[in-house]
């Protein structure tokens, strides 16, 4: 297998120099090295997948290639001439800009607004904004992506899918020729996918380049005319699609072999511990009905909007319940989430950053806080006894984290993700509801939390799992509830459960 950062298949004999170039880019933090000495090579027109675990140095590389953070060491060449990334400024007169799973955008605005924000195009009197030409030129960026959209709307009435438009057409206003997107896939159905992609076809056409972080196999190989794999902050190796496999990737992902079937310990299933009776609620489910028992794993799935984190949200108490009964261990549940954590249930939500987190406070208080009430019952909070559990917590789930008391902020996403599971484990949590439990988070992370949840359900919890991904649901639940427009639309077997029963079922009809 060939490394083909110096000779990528776009370049010739006597062809020009890359659009872009990083050398020897290094980089540390108080002590952690996050980058060492990586190379990375950006043509125009080309997709170049940029892969890695969680914490292997990919969002520190998009930083600095986006002037967020400054190297320690290294340096840039634009179209072969050193340049200066010293602050974002610089990239943007570089034609950098990058997309991140977290938007940038102001909900309460208008998306023509949020297009030019800081950029808006003066009055003929002073202190005024020409409102006509704003609106023009926004319509001119998003005909450019094919986002047919008024641009009058406001971005908080707006779809995951349709906001991530919006960040790229706020990204092309600006004249980027380098666009990088991470996770861009990881809110979006099946046919926003294949738009996103028809869109990206249509950037290649006009010679934008563009690096894309995936943990997605399928998109690497549709999508990737090029891949850099990195691991540890290292670039491992830089290849062609042609010349890699999913497994080959993988390993030079992860330094080792890993199974990416997520292999199951299917078991009988015990007594029930859920039952959810014509349940609905004001963010618009209704009569919804489902169980789970000890000791088996629960799929729920459809379209994305078909209403599944809502179901979540009203069992769990997040939200209100209109009609119908959610029963907990033989009891009813009565009351908000507190109350269902008392009654040995966890959420697992899938905005980790917003309602899974407490990102000001450290690894080691987001880990304790759900079961303060379980490890100090007397009411007196003893630290180290806290810190004791905290840090068997992380070698647990194998947090990578300097130390329990790091902000929890300063983790990766799928670190942080695994602190979101991992905080209910000393609450004595019997029942688990994880909505897009890997989202954002690599394989590797993936098949250490599959492995946590199937242990949890052979030590005789019972888990309700909501997952967009088709494989995940297939490969690890006992049987599965597809939803359609707020409501259940069927229920499938182990034996019946398959990709095309769950399109079948998922389907507007």
């Amino acid at each position: 297998m060939t490394d083909t950062l110096e000779r990528p298949a776009q370049a010739a004999v006597g062809a020009p120099p890359p659009l872009l170039e990083l050398r020897g880019i290094s980089k540390s933090f108080v002590g952690v090295k996050a980058l060492t000495d990586v190379d990375l090579a950006i043509w125009p027109g080309e997709v170049h997948m940029l892969l890695g675990e969680n914490g292997a140095g990919k969002s520190t590389l998009m930083k600095v290639l986006c002037g967020a953070v400054r190297p320690d060491d290294g340096r840039f060449l634009h179209h072969g001439e050193p340049v200066t990334i010293a602050s974002p400024s610089d990239a943007r007169r570089l034609g950098i800009a990058v997309i991140f799973q977290e938007f940038s955008l102001v909900p309460y605005l208008d998306i023509a607004h949020n297009i030019f924000f800081g950029r808006a195009f003066p009055g003929r009197v002073p202190g005024t904004l020409d409102r006509r030409r704003l609106y023009e030129e926004a319509r001119r960026v998003l005909d450019m992506i094919g986002f047919k959209i008024d641009p009058r709307l406001k971005v908080h009435q707006l779809g995951v899918a349709q906001q991530q438009m919006v960040e790229i057409a706020k990204a092309l206003s600006q004249n980027a020729r380098i666009l990088v997107m991470d996770e861009p896939t990881a809110a979006l159905s099946e046919r926003e996918s294949d738009q996103l992609f028809a869109m990206i076809q249509r950037l290649k056409a006009d010679n934008v380049a563009i690096i894309y972080i995936s943990h997605r196999m399928a998109e690497v190989f549709a999508l990737g005319d090029r891949i850099t794999v990195l691991r540890d902050g290292q670039r491992i190796r830089t290849l062609l699609p042609a010349e890699a496999t999913p497994d080959e990737l993988v390993r030079l992902m992860v330094g080792r072999s890993v199974n990416m079937t997520y292999p199951r310990h299917f078991r009988a299933a015990g007594a029930t511990i859920l039952e959810v009776r014509g349940v609905s609620a004001e963010t618009g489910i209704a009569d919804i009905s489902l169980d789970v028992k000890e000791g088996e794993i629960v799929g729920l799935c459809g379209l994305v909007g078909s209403g599944r984190s809502e179901v979540a949200r009203a069992i769990f108490g997040a939200d209100r319940v209109t009609s119908g009964e959610v029963r907990v261990f033989g009891r009813i549940r009565q009351g908000g989430p507190d109350v269902s954590t008392r009654l040995g249930m966890a959420l697992i939500p899938e905005s980790r950053k917003t309602e899974g987190l407490a990102l000001i406070q450290s690894v080691g208080d987001n880990l304790v806080i759900a079961g303060l009430n379980r490890l100090f019952p007397k009411g007196l909070f003893w630290p180290k006894a806290a810190r004791r559990k905290a840090e068997e917590i992380v070698e647990r789930l194998r947090i990578a984290t300097a130390s329990t008391l790091r902000s929890v902020r300063t983790l990766s996403g799928g670190n942080q993700q695994k602190v979101v599971i991992g905080k209910w484990l000393p609450a004595g949590a019997r029942l688990f509801i994880f909505d897009e439990p890997t989202r954002g988070i690599d394989i590797g992370a993936k098949a250490q939390i599959f492995a946590l949840i199937d242990e949890l359900v052979q030590a005789g919890a019972g888990v309700l799992m909501i997952s967009s991904e088709q494989s995940e649901i297939v490969h690890v639940c006992d049987r599965a509830y597809v939803m359609r427009a707020g409501r259940i639309a069927g229920e499938l077997s182990r034996a019946a459960l398959t990709p095309e029963n769950i399109v079948r079922l998922g389907m507007h009809k």
